[in-house]
């Protein structure tokens, strides 16, 4: 858990009311489905299959469980419609200032430019960060997105570094 984010907060974006909050266990079939609902993760293997649900379920345990960390979820009319997880990382880079790092960031495919991703990242960038002192708001997006580098550069994010990751055998 991230500080004492004030959770719930309601939103509004483009006319549409939503409502973030503290992901529960209970969220873990809309959260799996979200992720699935994007080609980019379902090539890497969120597909949302039963089966890996006992997986999906302890990644979020960790997450809710880790200091320094959080998942939200973003629900319009009572339905879960997107989700962000958010990671504190103190540093010693800059002066040793405080990172908050943005992941899986989704949006339900319907719910797709009605400003909600916008308005779940101006609560980050404008409440969250100063409230857990970080100096900087970052996130990394997968080469292919580029609707999402777009979306990115518009909201004030720069494309400053080029991310590389490394898979660790299973």
């Amino acid at each position: 858990m991230i500080g004492e984010l004030d959770l719930p907060v309601g939103l509004v974006s483009r006319a549409r009311e939503v409502r973030l909050r503290r992901a529960t266990e209970d969220d873990l079939d809309a959260i799996m489905t979200l992720l699935s609902d994007d080609p980019v993760s379902a090539g890497r293997g969120d597909v949302g299959a039963p089966d890996d649900r006992a997986l999906y379920l302890r990644g979020l345990c960790r997450i809710l469980d880790a200091e320094g960390n959080d998942l939200v979820v973003v629900e319009r009319e009572g339905r879960v419609v997107g989700t962000l997880q958010l990671t504190v990382v103190p540093g010693m880079a800059r002066r040793g200032s405080t990172r908050l790092m943005v992941e899986a960031v989704r949006v339900a495919a319907a719910e797709r430019s009605a400003g909600i991703g916008a308005a779940a990242m101006r609560w980050v960038m404008d409440i969250v960060a100063p409230a857990v002192g970080a100096s900087l708001v970052q996130l990394t997006s997968d080469a292919a997105r580029t609707d999402a580098h777009r979306f990115y550069t518009r909201l004030g994010f720069a494309d400053s570094h080029i991310g590389f990751k490394y898979r660790v055998a299973d």
